[in-house]
């Protein structure tokens, strides 16, 4: 019996030592880590707001994280990822302010993925906000997949990184196969 009530007891004990463990970092933390990160390797940041149901977020990864293109992405950016729009039972993986930052830069309202690249020190290049048909109008491309959204992607990877006219091609042609 005793061994019973302390073994449940480590269980318990260890179960909190773990939740305690697993809190996200702040948005302004995991910034400032990547900008240190970015400056040493000479690289952008590329942030990516994302929720653990969202299944364009798992196709943006996906995309990313291909073979065929990891590598490119790797070399060129500091890749993150904050955690917005969870489910009441899943707020707990929100990292804190990334709801606001992305508010900053007009995410807000636009779903997910949503994405922005900065350079090292925090300057904005780019996000997933293209013109939109309406003067003043904006349209997250979010995990890009229509001919008018990768090309968009595309522009703005070439723009902030170091891609190769060859690398670029194979990443359009990556991305386009999330339109299937």
């Amino acid at each position: 019996m005793i061994r019973k009530a302390a073994a449940i007891l480590f269980v318990l004990f260890f179960s909190l030592k773990l939740t305690a463990q697993h809190t996200p970092v702040t948005a302004a933390d995991m910034l400032q880590e990547a900008g240190t990160l970015a400056a040493n390797e000479k690289k952008n940041v590329f942030v990516i707001f994302t929720a653990s149901w969202c299944i364009w977020c798992k196709k943006m990864d996906k995309s990313m994280n291909d073979p065929l293109c990891k590598n490119y992405f790797n070399d060129n950016y500091i890749i993150r990822h904050l955690v917005v729009d969870e489910s009441p039972d899943k707020k707990h993986l929100e990292n804190a302010g990334a709801d606001s930052l992305r508010k900053v830069y007009h995410g807000d309202g636009q779903g997910i993925p949503f994405w922005l690249i900065f350079d090292k020190d925090g300057k904005l290049l780019a996000d997933s906000n293209m013109p939109g048909v309406m003067a003043g109008e904006a349209m997250n491309t979010g995990c890009p997949a229509s001919e008018k959204e990768v090309n968009y992607f595309i522009k703005r990877l070439a723009e902030t990184s170091r891609f190769t006219p060859e690398q670029l091609a194979l990443i359009y042609k990556r991305f386009r196969q999330n339109d299937n």
